[in-house]
């Protein structure tokens, strides 16, 4: 890779590590998986470096890379997720909410690692990162009526488990 190549990708990965680890720890729920899906998503884009710098969406393409690099770890029999009954107690050490309730984040955390890893990254990308629908639909190459299903099915599924107290209170808290 040429220096000048090597310098844009060091300033991608400075500006945009952060906001990928969170992203990556909402769809793990773990900060070192995720970690290891951050560097997994990065290697696999500093390959193709040159190729993608042309693209206008360098960040779509990364948050693009890094879902699917996740959704491929689930599918893989030795790294499938194993639900707990308790979060660990490292959700403190960064985002998201460091701010909320540590009950109420735990709760939810302990949530969204119950839905399945499609409908988590769905959630994810349209209510964390903010994203359209269309964008979400373009960003995991399927139709926005997927995308539409997958959100409503991903709600149900975190309603199911939250129950109609804690949503009551995490509305309140809103």
């Amino acid at each position: 890779m040429l220096a000048i190549d090597e310098a844009s990708f060091r300033a991608f990965v400075d500006a945009r590590s952060r906001p990928l680890l969170r992203t990556a720890f909402l769809l793990t729920g773990d900060w070192q998986l995720a970690e290891d899906l951050v560097q997994e998503t990065l290697t696999k884009i500093y390959v193709v470096w040159r190729r993608v710098t042309r693209r206008d969406e360098l960040d779509a393409y990364a948050r693009k890379v890094l879902v699917n690099t996740y959704i491929d770890t689930t599918r893989r029999p030795w790294r499938r997720e194993h639900v707990v009954e308790v979060v660990p107690d490292r959700i403190g050490t960064g985002d998201p909410g460091d701010s909320a309730d540590p009950t109420t984040r735990d709760r939810l955390l302990t949530a969204l690692a119950a839905v399945p890893a499609r409908q988590r990254a769905v959630l994810i990308l349209r209510f964390w990162e903010d994203l359209s629908v269309d964008q979400v639909a373009e960003l995991l190459a399927c139709s926005s009526g997927n995308v539409k299903s997958q959100t409503s099915r991903g709600l149900e599924r975190l309603r199911q488990v939250l129950g109609p107290q804690m949503l009551a209170t995490m509305e309140e808290q809103l």
